[in-house]
């Protein structure tokens, strides 16, 4: 895209030969400014790093637009103190989607490029090339076959990804791939087939310059070749093929059951992007996902996988950033932030589970993953793909509207049958640490047949309360309205709110008695019951606790894949996405929170949860079963879903959203604000909301201000407003009309607050 591209989409200006600079600046702002260039130096490039004078100090920017003239006196108008890069660090799609998304999201567009950009480029710092040691192919080996290398597979390897980059391959990058190979490359460089050079390092410059595809016959051969892939059934080749013959933009809604084999049509179509030399960036909601999505890629896609999220180290985000964003990488693997990651041949985009949740950023820069990702396909001219077993009402509404293809997997891949779903009644029944003797008696026969069960707990700790057994004391939080949680492990009580940790009383703070009892279970103390309960199985508990340390949860994981534990215990974090061939029993021990929760998605989320930890059962050639413990059985929403099915419940819930006028048939804007100071928020978003009727809202409600559903939070009361309206254009305009009215309110520093666009949830 050209220059005078860049400028028709970030400015209204329609110079020819624009001599001022509009800068975003690090700094929670929302207007941009103006500044001079650099004397006798070309005009920056939209995209580009700038140290600037800001106030009384210097911050970092980057420039957004050109204009030919200034609002500024040209006496008055500073210049730009330094050029950071050599060239653009943002391309312009990558750079218009995060524009975009600050304009809908109403946040500081600075704030929102640097919060998109890798650690390394939010300082002010330049980021010149050092050369750094790379290979490239010798002219006689050019010509020459690998045949000789029959019996040295690295080797051999190696040679396929030299040979696929003409121009040399830094060393790093060979070692990402396929670890330490210094004794295969000298063994090359030995044999005359390959020497050493330097190379500029990955720069964080240029990075809409050509893209260095690797041939997929190269990469093929660098993997050892690919497995045979399975057959496709009807559905699933109804699913390609509908993709795959789109032509530009499309929205693909893939609704397939667990075990469906979503994951197969995934791989294809990346494939066929690939052979067309095109990017392809995939989306999961969770760090825990990743390792096991990119090793089975890592078996069947012959292309360079780039892999981003917040659990990588500093240095392993950048290079996986630089790999991308110069084309090198040709699939990239991440988290929500992935969104933003620079691609310059981008042909296609997977949101994989798109109904969670953590897909949605909960504080700073508010937005959705998931619909950026349409909007990002949309500005590359390229499908994206939303696939989950259990979809969310929102993408639903979409569907049934028209505005994405609906595709169904309705079978299991392989022939396995969907689980049998059983409901426990567990009111007046004796528990023996929240489990029911149904399910006990049927976790000894699954274990004593050689299978495996999966026990799910939303719940961490040894006991969500301490209570004193003689006054009635409890454990609360000295900052939250929220109980701390017992975690005798490690003999503390925790807050799960705000981290809080006290050391574990031996006696009542009030009473002095020393008769103090867990109320309740978490993970950690039905573990302690199924070892008592099962002595010598073992058993593995998945939960936040104890995958801590690095590459701990990708080794339990692949542990429980094997097979090594009869027994699987955890929260959430295991119940997401995860293959598990030798689960044929699921218990959940307690889901009831969910049918009466004060949150109008309440329900929406505990049914996707459900189904997704059903989900784990039967996945192979072995049936499974799905015990779920309950006190009360008869609730029409639970026995919809477990005799219907989620498409059942999500056609009820949306019928009972579309009578209630709540979304997706109606708009949201979140207004919060927080303060030590008990009143002081509620003023606020009082004054708020006054404020919003002198705006004349029309058609927009106001609901509120009201605390919030837990006022207190790390010493912090807080309050919310609600506006909601049925279409978004007037909502949108009221915003944009209030919040700079907002802003020159707030400079309390007594006093926080935020707008959340399109909220998901109001804790």
């Amino acid at each position: 895209m050209s220059d005078q591209d860049r400028q028709r989409l970030v400015s209204a200006a329609g110079a020819s030969s624009p001599t001022v600079v509009q800068v975003a600046v690090a700094a929670p702002v929302s207007d941009l400014f103006d500044y001079r260039p650099l004397a006798e130096q070309p005009l920056p490039e939209i995209g580009r790093r700038v140290l600037v004078p800001f106030g009384r100090g210097r911050r970092l920017g980057l420039v957004a637009a050109w204009q030919q003239d200034s609002r500024i006196a040209a006496t008055r108008l500073k210049t730009i103190l330094a050029y950071l890069d050599e060239g653009p660090v943002l391309q312009p799609e990558t750079f218009e989607l995060i524009r975009w998304a600050a304009c809908y999201y109403q946040y500081p567009l600075g704030e929102a490029i640097f919060s998109a950009l890798p650690v390394h480029l939010r300082r002010a710092t330049t980021t010149t090339s050092k050369p750094r040691k790379g290979w490239r192919l010798n002219s006689t080996a050019k010509a020459a076959d690998d045949s000789g290398l029959a019996r040295a597979p690295r080797q051999r390897a190696l040679l396929a990804l030299i040979r696929a980059q003409p121009e040399g391959i830094l060393e790093t990058s060979l070692r990402e791939q396929l670890g330490d190979c210094r004794s295969a490359l000298q063994a090359l460089q030995a044999k005359g087939l390959i020497a050493s050079c330097l190379m500029p390092a990955a720069p964080a410059t240029a990075i809409a310059a050509t893209s260095v595809p690797a041939t997929a016959a190269a990469t093929t051969a660098a993997l050892g070749g690919s497995p045979r892939p399975p057959v496709l059934n009807a559905e699933q080749r109804t699913a390609v093929e509908a993709i795959e013959h789109s032509a530009g933009f499309g929205c693909f809604l893939l609704d397939g059951v667990t075990g469906s084999g979503k994951t197969e049509v995934y791989i294809r179509l990346i494939n066929r992007a690939l052979e067309r030399d095109r990017q392809v960036l995939v989306l999961v909601p969770e760090i825990g996902l990743t390792p096991q999505l990119a090793e089975r890629f890592a078996h069947r896609i012959s292309a360079v996988q780039a892999v981003l999220h917040s659990g990588l180290g500093e240095r392993e985000r950048e290079i996986a950033w630089h790999r991308a964003a110069s084309g090198q990488a040709r699939l990239v693997l991440g988290t929500r932030s992935a969104i933003f990651t620079p691609l310059p041949d981008l042909g296609l985009l997977i949101v994989d589970e798109e109904h969670d949740v953590s897909l949605k950023q909960q504080d700073g820069f508010r937005y959705s993953a998931r619909d950026l990702a349409v909007r990002r396909a949309q500005l590359s001219r390229c499908p994206v793909l939303l696939g989950s077993a259990t979809p969310s009402l929102e993408t639903l509404s979409n569907a049934s509207r028209g505005r994405y293809q609906h595709l169904r997997l309705r079978q299991r891949a392989g022939g396995a049958q969907a689980p049998r779903f059983l409901l426990a009644d567990v009111r007046s029944q004796p528990l023996i640490t929240g489990l029911s003797h149904a399910l006990l008696t049927r976790m000894s026969a699954v274990i004593e047949a050689g299978n495996q069960v999966l026990l799910f707990l939303n719940r961490r700790g040894f006991a969500p309360v301490l209570t004193c057994h003689d006054c009635g004391w409890i454990s609360v939080c000295q900052h939250c309205d929220a109980r701390m949680t017992l975690h005798r492990n490690q003999g503390q009580l925790v807050c799960h709110h705000c981290g809080d940790r006290r050391a574990l009383p031996i006696q009542c703070p009030y009473c002095e008695s020393p008769d103090l009892r867990p109320l309740g279970q978490g993970t950690e103390r039905v573990e302690d019951s199924l070892r008592q309960r099962f002595p010598g199985i073992p058993l593995a508990r998945i939960d936040r606790d104890n995958t801590r340390r690095k590459g701990e949860l990708e080794r339990l994981l692949n542990a429980a894949r094997d097979g090594d534990y009869p027994i699987l215990l955890g929260t959430q974090m295991l119940a997401k996405g995860h293959h598990l061939p030798g689960v044929t029993l699921v218990g959940i021990l307690d889901l009831d929170h969910g049918l009466y929760g004060s949150d109008f998605r309440a329900t929406e989320r505990m049914a996707q949860l459900l189904i997704q930890v059903a989900g784990r059962a039967g996945r192979a050639e072995r049936p499974g079963t799905v015990l779920v413990q309950t006190r009360h059985p008869d609730h029409p929403l639970l026995i919809r879903l477990l005799r219907q099915g989620y498409g059942a419940f999500a056609a009820a819930a949306l019928a009972e959203r579309a009578e209630a006028g709540l979304p997706p048939f109606s708009f949201q804007v979140l207004l919060r604000a927080d303060s030590r100071i008990e009143q002081l928020a509620l003023d606020f978003l009082h004054n708020a909301g006054a404020l919003v009727q002198t705006l004349e809202p029309g058609p927009v409600e106001i609901w509120g201000p009201a605390p919030a559903s837990m006022e207190r939070r790390a010493g912090r009361y807080r309050a919310q407003l609600l506006l909601q309206a049925r279409q978004r254009a007037p909502l949108h305009a009221l915003i944009g009309r209030l919040l700079p009215a907002l802003r020159r309110q707030s400079n309390s520093h007594r006093l926080r607050w935020s707008i959340d666009i399109d909220p998901q949830e109001s804790l």
